[in-house]
């Protein structure tokens, strides 16, 4: 797949010398190498903004997971329209998506890319994160001016303006785009819906008091890209609820109440692994499906990608997590399968609580727990993950580096694969899932990211 990439490059390389164009029309010298040790400072613009979207998702309240998952697929379809143009061999999402209508003939003949590409994030990320503070709003634009007056040195006036009506007509498109799905439109604007009462039964799922209601309970119904919820499977369906010391439910959970108490009182490693991966937690974490997004960002700066296969994999990556909110949300609000510690603390230890409880006012994610939906999201973004750099890495995570008010010191693999897993199963010591939640989960994610690496993005 490396190599692959590198004929690309050379590829691309080639026809814009036989062009004269080795400038290229948006005046870039991607030659030079940026303070981060990125070659291609489109990408390293594609890179920036990545780094304020984690920012900000730390503090956007009442869109995790699900909707962080559509902002992220909309953001980077937006980037990727703006720059295809402009891509080797890559074609534009409106020639498959019925509704999303991209006039090129709105484009200017020259303009500069990463300009395009500045206004293109600040439209989008103000609109798809919809739920942020004055200041977080406020940071948007900064970034924007300051990278503004980075990038437009020794270019036109009319250049400028050229390549901002581009990146803001794109993004206007894609805007417009999102709206026609009439149920996210609903629902982000009432997370947690009075309307819905859970269905009673041995087992269930349900709520305690209205902080804990329930989550995007119709999520099922948002608009997907790839795979649809109708298309993906459900295998194994979960154990059936049973209070029998015998049964295979009850060992379940019986695990979750080992590894949890053990992970706390040893203060041992499965105790870093869960709080590494928790990403539960509104103002002190970015979302699971963010994390994702923070993995990604540096591996492409490990590998130096350039900003065309940047973009390609940040829109596959959008995809694949959108899609995988969706399957995982119907999953979990047709099995209804109850979190551990209510069953724990009614038949093994009254006393027990998870290990995600220090850090917030409730015990456990506001959603049923089967399937678990970091799982999910771990699986989905790892299969894209390899597709594009093999699974074979020498990596380490640094996303949560210098946090000390919880355990985020960066953590080493040698794939993406072991990576993933270790992700996917965190929830077991954090007391907040069964593992066979987290096996569906796991299962499920990879199912997505088959059909999202099928998508053909090329012309040829």
């Amino acid at each position: 797949m490396i190599i692959m990439k590198n004929f690309k490059r050379f590829q691309r390389l080639i026809l814009l010398v036989a062009f004269g164009i080795l400038s290229s029309c948006s005046n870039d010298d991607d030659t030079i190498q940026s303070p981060s040790g990125m070659t291609d400072q489109t990408t390293q613009l594609v890179l920036d903004w990545n780094d304020l979207w984690l920012d900000v998702d730390r503090y956007a309240y009442g869109m995790r997971p699900t909707a962080s998952a559509r902002a992220l697929a909309y953001i980077h379809m937006a980037a990727y329209e703006t720059s295809v143009h402009d891509m080797f061999d890559y074609t534009s999402n409106a020639n498959w998506l019925d509704g999303l209508n991209i006039d090129g003939e709105q484009r200017a003949q020259t303009i500069d890319l990463k300009i395009a590409l500045n206004s293109c994030y600040a439209k989008v990320m103000s609109h798809f994160m919809y739920n942020i503070s004055s200041t977080s709003g406020i940071s948007i634009e900064n970034f924007e001016q300051e990278k503004e007056i980075e990038l437009s040195q020794g270019l036109s006036n009319q250049l400028l303006q050229d390549s901002r009506d581009w990146g803001n007509y794109v993004a206007e498109q894609v805007i417009a785009y999102s709206l026609t799905d009439t149920e996210a439109e609903q629902q982000i604007t009432e997370p947690q819906p009075f309307s819905y009462e859970p269905p009673i039964g041995d087992g269930y799922w349900t709520y305690s008091a209205n902080e804990e209601r329930a989550l995007f309970p119709y999520w099922a119904s948002v608009r997907t890209f790839v795979i649809s919820t109708e298309e993906t499977t459900t295998n194994p369906p979960p154990y059936a609820y049973n209070e029998s010391v015998n049964s295979d439910y009850y060992n379940e959970m019986y695990e979750v109440y080992d590894m949890t108490n053990t992970a706390k009182l040893e203060d041992n490693d499965d105790m870093w692994i869960a709080e590494f991966w928790s990403d539960d937690v509104e103002g002190l974490m970015m979302s699971p499906p963010g994390r994702q997004f923070s993995i990604a960002g540096q591996l492409v700066t490990q590998f130096d990608e350039d900003y065309d296969t940047t973009l390609a994999l940040f829109l596959r990556l959008g995809f694949s997590l959108n899609d995988a909110a969706v399957s995982c949300w119907a999953d979990k609000y047709e099995y209804m399968v109850m979190r551990p510690n209510v069953y724990i603390q009614e038949f093994i230890d009254p006393e027990f609580q998870t290990n995600l409880y220090p850090f917030i006012y409730w015990p456990n994610p506001s959603f049923p727990s089967y399937p678990s939906g970091h799982s999910t999201f771990s699986s989905a973004a790892s299969g894209i993950l390899i597709q594009h750099f093999g699974d074979n890495i020498d990596f380490t995570d640094r996303t949560h580096e210098g946090r000390t008010d919880f355990r985020g010191m960066p953590r080493h693999y040698s794939s993406i694969s072991e990576m993933a897993e270790e992700s996917a199963f965190s929830r077991v010591p954090l007391g907040v899932h069964m593992r066979m939640d987290c096996t569906e989960g796991y299962r499920l994610g990879h199912e997505i990211s088959d059909a999202v690496n099928g998508l053909n993005l090329y012309s040829n």
